[in-house]
């Protein structure tokens, strides 16, 4: 279809220049802005292709966020990658899209590391978001890899995979969330994605399940492909400790705008007990669970139709009652 709005946008957003990608049939439809996760996995290439109808009913806006994807530069500085910093872009970029389509608030969706940024954004600003969605949603770093861990090395037991277990007494248990270091996080994520835990009822490891569609996406030229992979491994790098060491439970136990989490029931990336129980807990004006059974950490990409119905359904609902109340 001919969009009304169908741009790729750099701006300065916290004195560096980042990717931005906006899809709309109308300029007047409320905004989304989806907060990709990692750090540094951007998303726009299966979000708009997935989720291409949603243009229909919202102003899509795709960000690749600070040293991630399009937004890498090897001019960035690891000293300015930090969880505040990224709150700070993001508040910024939400301060330009209210500017320029005349928003009193935007609707947040966050998945993965993006549920950190947005919920810290919420807290520290509520009058940015007519809503948070969260998918994949994180809680506290510690029990989160401990649990994952945990579901990989069962997993790996139950099927006999000598290689796998071999890898796992090798990096060993974390820390208090802590691997030694990325290149062991990154083999107890590839079992993970293996297993099932981050896709549904796939077997991919997780280079394949990463680059492939982005080989297939025109949202990325073939050139971009080593800015995304550079920046992924710069994000976390950059940001992982600072991650891990998050707890929500203990810090964040109110938002003051409605929240909704669309939550995988197989997801052991962001392990569903953790969400359960600080969902559970938080003080909200509206909160509202929804499962997706077919899916693991990405409701987004494993029940595409469903979750895009979901979604268009919550800011439907949150526009007819914010217009009665104006």
């Amino acid at each position: 279809m001919k969009y009304a709005i169908d741009e790729k946008l750099v701006l300065p957003i916290g004195g560096v220049p980042q990717s931005v990608r906006i899809r709309s049939a109308d300029e007047s439809l409320p905004v989304l802005l989806f907060l990709h996760g990692g750090p540094g996995v951007c998303d726009r290439h299966w979000v708009l292709r997935d989720q291409s109808d949603l243009a229909l009913f919202a102003t899509m806006v795709c960000w690749d966020q600070r040293g991630a994807g399009l937004s890498w530069s090897r001019t960035l500085r690891r000293k300015d990658m930090t969880v505040d910093r990224m709150v700070e872009d993001a508040h910024e970029l939400i301060g330009y899209l209210k500017r320029r389509f005349r928003k009193n608030a935007v609707y947040l969706v966050g998945h993965s590391w993006g549920t950190i940024l947005g919920t810290l954004l919420v807290q520290k600003y509520p009058e940015d978001a007519a809503v948070y969605i969260g998918m994949g949603q994180f809680v506290n770093g510690a029990e989160n890899e401990r649990l994952s861990y945990e579901f990989v090395l069962r997993e790996a037991e139950t099927r006999g995979d000598k290689k796998a277990l071999r890898d796992l007494a090798r990096i060993g248990w974390p820390k208090d969330g802590h691997y030694a270091g990325i290149d062991d996080l990154m083999v107890q994520r590839n079992l993970m994605t293996k297993y099932g835990g981050e896709d549904y009822g796939e077997s991919d490891g997780i280079m394949k399940a990463m680059v492939v569609p982005l080989l297939r996406s025109p949202e990325y030229e073939l050139r971009d492909l080593w800015k995304y992979y550079k920046g992924a491994f710069f994000c976390l790098e950059s940001m992982w400790d600072e991650v891990v060491d998050l707890a929500f439970d203990k810090t964040v136990p109110a938002l003051e705008v409605p929240v909704y989490l669309t939550e995988g029931r197989h997801d052991q990336n962001t392990p569903i007990p953790l969400a359960e129980a600080w969902f559970n807990q938080l003080r909200a004006p509206y909160k509202e669970w929804i499962w997706f059974e077919e899916s693991a950490h990405s409701p987004i990409k494993n029940e595409p139709i469903r979750w895009g119905n979901t979604v268009r359904r919550i800011v439907t609902s949150e526009e007819a009652q914010r217009s009665t109340t104006l």
